[in-house]
């Protein structure tokens, strides 16, 4: 029988008999609301209040709250009704405060605010400020780096570059070429340490310097493959030698078209070079704006060697250091994967004059 019944009276539908009974068995619910189902299951039993109260070890008159609400509200009254809390302590005036002061304002012999010294600015705790630092993410420990290039065809350039990316011609190869010189070879003083559970792996501070290379790589962006070498000078004859171990390494077709995208070192625009590409007509160059280096895709997997092979080696000579690129470049290239280029030209000039309207109204 469903719906609401007479005052005292208690009587359960087949359906809020299995849903309570499903409840009591309910492994994830909360003791108290299977109390609360058991209380009105022995109660539309028959039983008294005075014997149920004894079987479930509670007070009377908690058996008779939870059969009344049952009675009134049915399945619904068994749960806990919305609690207004306790007032708030912190105002949105003292939260504005304190994000004003954060944003426009720096602390006394400090370049940037902790928490605790915003703490005892505003008067307010530690947590406090840390919630509020983050409900709006303000991050004053943290910063970032930035460079506006100051090239004149920098507009030019970025759409040349990025319409390559975006756009490649037809049947052309896209190259990106650059330098990563002065990869040291450094020996920790003393052996690693391990990592053990609850450990992380531990390392000497200082080290032995064994010399440096330079890698010079070419990023295919269509596969993702990278034509890689060693060289332990950076100098004009060795990047026209790397020129030509790109020229020997692609499979070109007949008549098909080469775009390098480089930035302005020197040693990409002497004499030799030019005569090279002068030579190789087939070979179209496109440079990078002066400044701007993360235009080229291959400082992105420069960033990945670094971090995956480099940084965390120890190498007791440069010949080690460069058999642990080659071997790098070997494993590497058997799953090449490209970078996804989704940003285009007008959204990157939108961003940085954007950086330059806040840079020129900063102050400083």
């Amino acid at each position: 029988m469903a719906g609401r019944v007479a005052e005292g009276e208690l009587l359960l539908s087949d359906q809020e008999r299995e849903e309570l009974r499903r409840l009591c068995r309910r492994r994830n619910a909360s003791q108290a609301l299977v109390l609360r189902a058991r209380i009105v299951l022995r109660c539309a039993e028959g039983a008294s209040l005075s014997s149920v109260a004894q079987q479930l070890a509670v007070s009377r008159r908690t058996a008779s709250k939870w059969r009344s609400r049952f009675i009134q509200h049915r399945l619904e009254g068994l749960h806990d009704t919305q609690r207004s809390g306790a007032p708030r302590t912190i105002t949105d005036q003292m939260v504005a405060e304190v994000v004003k002061l954060t944003l426009e304002q720096k602390p006394k012999n400090a370049t940037h605010w902790s928490t605790r010294s915003m703490a005892e600015r505003s008067g307010l705790s530690q947590t406090a400020v840390s919630r509020i630092w983050r409900a709006f993410g303000l991050q004053p420990h943290r910063e970032e780096t930035f460079k506006i290039s100051t090239d004149p065809l920098f507009v030019d350039r970025v759409r040349d570059v990025v319409g390559l990316y975006l756009n490649p011609p037809q049947c052309a190869l896209v190259l990106c070429v650059d330098e990563k010189s002065q990869v040291q070879a450094l020996d920790r003083s003393q052996p690693l340490l391990p990592m053990t559970p609850g450990s992380c792996e531990r390392r000497t501070h200082d080290y032995h310097r064994h010399g440096v290379t330079s890698l010079f790589a070419a990023l295919d962006i269509a596969t993702g493959e990278v034509i890689g070498r060693c060289s332990r000078r950076h100098r004009s004859q060795e990047f026209l030698q790397f020129l030509r171990r790109i020229d020997k390494t692609i499979a070109k077709r007949p008549g098909q078209e080469v775009h390098l995208v480089m930035d302005n070192y020197a040693t990409h625009k002497t004499e030799a070079v030019q005569r090279w590409l002068l030579r190789h007509p087939e070979y179209h160059v496109h440079f990078t704006p002066t400044g701007a280096s993360w235009l080229n895709q291959v400082e992105r997997f420069f960033a990945k060697i670094t971090q995956e092979r480099i940084r965390r080696g120890v190498f007791r000579s440069v010949p080690a250091l460069e058999r642990a690129i080659d071997a790098y470049l070997e494993e590497y290239n058997q799953n090449p994967k490209p970078f996804q280029w989704v940003a285009d030209a007008d959204s990157i000039l939108q961003r940085v004059a954007r950086v330059c309207e806040r840079t020129s109204n900063s102050g400083h």
